[in-house]
């Protein structure tokens, strides 16, 4: 056996369909589409995306997410300033614990960010999960210490 002697089996092809070359065929006239509209018509189908005024799907994408284009694991913070740690005394150590009693997180399960707006009198001794290089400058600066929280 020879590769041009190869063929597939019997039945295994069939020919294609000729639609619209005359009444014998079975298929004239119409060719099986019908009369008139859009159906019928050469290039029905549209282009690849396009939905009839609708905006398209592509395009819509960035909108059902919800919220735009906000990156959907990034982390917020709680953020304290430095003059809300004047009304703690400074004897205890400040944990985000110690901000929740106080009321001061929007939301118990976010991180907590120190930032620098205020001054410090106290010496402090802080844990947070991150703080802002001024903050931490001025808390040194009065004598209390900065520890970060992994």
């Amino acid at each position: 056996m020879k590769l041009d002697e190869l063929k597939p089996n019997e039945g295994a092809k069939r020919s294609k369909k000729r639609v619209g070359r005359g009444p014998s065929a079975g298929q004239g006239k119409t060719a099986g589409k019908g009369t008139k509209g859009q159906h019928a018509r050469q290039g029905f189908g549209g282009a690849l995306y396009r939905q009839g005024g609708n905006l398209p799907f592509y395009r819509r994408l960035p909108f059902m997410r919800g919220e735009g284009f906000t990156p959907p694991n990034q982390v917020v913070f709680n953020e304290v300033s430095l003059s809300d740690l004047e009304r703690f005394d400074n004897t205890i150590e400040i944990t985000p614990e110690v901000f929740a009693e106080a009321n001061l997180l929007r939301k118990k399960s976010n991180p907590v960010v120190i930032l620098g707006n205020g001054e410090v009198e106290k010496a402090y001794k802080v844990k947070v999960h991150r703080i802002t290089r001024g903050a931490r400058e001025k808390i040194e600066a009065a004598g209390g210490s900065v520890e970060i929280i992994g």
